[in-house]
């Protein structure tokens, strides 16, 4: 549960980042970068969970609203965490559902190549790669 909650905590942020406290609420942009659309889906899964009919704020949504005011707030964003954490804890058929769902590259998951001639893969990229001053499958003549 807290592997996973640290898994996913950045795209919920960022979903946060870019959406405020709108983000529980907005329709999604199929035009909106991978990693906010997939915090915004989490977030909805996360809030719209089966949960008791009490009348107490949910946590993860506290913690939205809290984070929407202060994004870059560290503490805040460990809150999110803890909320999130929690409420996976608290629901096993959801935590399935969502430690299932295919991640986008996001935050954390950039690959960069530096220097002359390098060459950088991010995952699930194949195929053949060619440096140099011809980069083609004939020789230089």
């Amino acid at each position: 549960m807290v592997a996973l909650a640290q898994q996913i905590t950045p795209y919920a942020t960022a979903a946060v980042t870019a959406y405020g406290a709108g983000v529980l609420t907005r329709a999604e942009n199929s035009a909106a970068d991978a990693t906010v659309a997939f915090g915004q889906r989490l977030l909805r899964r996360l809030v719209h969970r089966r949960r008791s009919p009490d009348t107490a704020p949910d946590p993860v949504t506290v913690a939205v609203t809290d984070l929407a005011a202060a994004p870059a707030d560290e503490d805040l964003q460990a809150a999110l965490r803890l909320a999130i954490r929690r409420a996976l804890t608290a629901d096993p058929e959801l935590y399935q559902e969502i430690s299932a769902l295919p991640r986008p590259s996001g935050p954390g998951d950039a690959v960069q190549a530096i220097g002359e001639r390098s060459v950088a893969i991010g995952r699930d990229n194949t195929g053949t790669i060619r440096t140099g001053d011809s980069p083609s499958n004939q020789p230089h003549v």
